[in-house]
């Protein structure tokens, strides 16, 4: 074996050596990392209402490149404590929401032009939950909660208010932290 095959077999090793530990970092990355998003929002879980984590107009927050023009609201949840009831009213401003995994995936999303009446309200829950409550449910009167199953216990909903013009900041801002997010506690 000549010199110049042996240069080329280490380098091509190297090269194979490389490639897997680059991969292998980027596939263990989220599962190594302690501020993701729903490490971040977890203090919200015991709280009732929506807090707002970037507000139209800059100021703290952690999230990279904010919108200046939409205020931005969370709520954690855990389903383990029973389904969570996020519920907002409507108003001149879009509102939405967007029902996020634990690991921060989106199994769900909703416009307040899905609201009722000016009310937009979104029950999430567990496949096991929502079996209870279709059974305990009055054949005469059904419930007319919106119920989305979740794919794991653990999640969180963002909730994001536009802000059309400066002078409707203070109005967006105070419409993402009037979202209500409720745990109902399982019987």
């Amino acid at each position: 074996m000549t010199n110049l095959s042996r240069v080329i077999i280490a380098t091509l090793a190297g090269l194979v050596l490389a490639a897997g530990v680059h991969i292998a970092s980027i596939l263990a990355s989220p599962h190594l990392a302690d501020q993701d998003a729903f490490t971040k929002i977890l203090p919200t879980l015991t709280a009732d209402q929506a807090q707002i984590i970037s507000a139209p107009g800059g100021g703290d927050t952690w999230m990279p490149l904010p919108d200046p023009a939409v205020a931005v609201a969370a709520c954690a949840f855990d389903l383990r404590n029973g389904p969570m009831r996020v519920t907002s009213q409507t108003g001149p401003n879009l509102l939405s929401f967007s029902f996020h995994e634990e690991s921060g995936g989106v199994f769900f999303a909703v416009t307040d032009r899905a609201a009722v009446r000016g009310e937009l309200e979104i029950v999430a829950m567990t496949a096991r939950q929502l079996d209870e409550a279709r059974a305990a449910e009055d054949e005469n009167d059904p419930s007319r909660d919106v119920r989305i199953v979740a794919p794991e216990q653990r999640g969180f909903v963002i909730v994001r208010v536009t802000a059309p013009s400066a002078s409707q900041r203070q109005q967006a801002e105070d419409a993402a932290k009037a979202v209500s997010c409720i745990t109902e506690q399982d019987e």
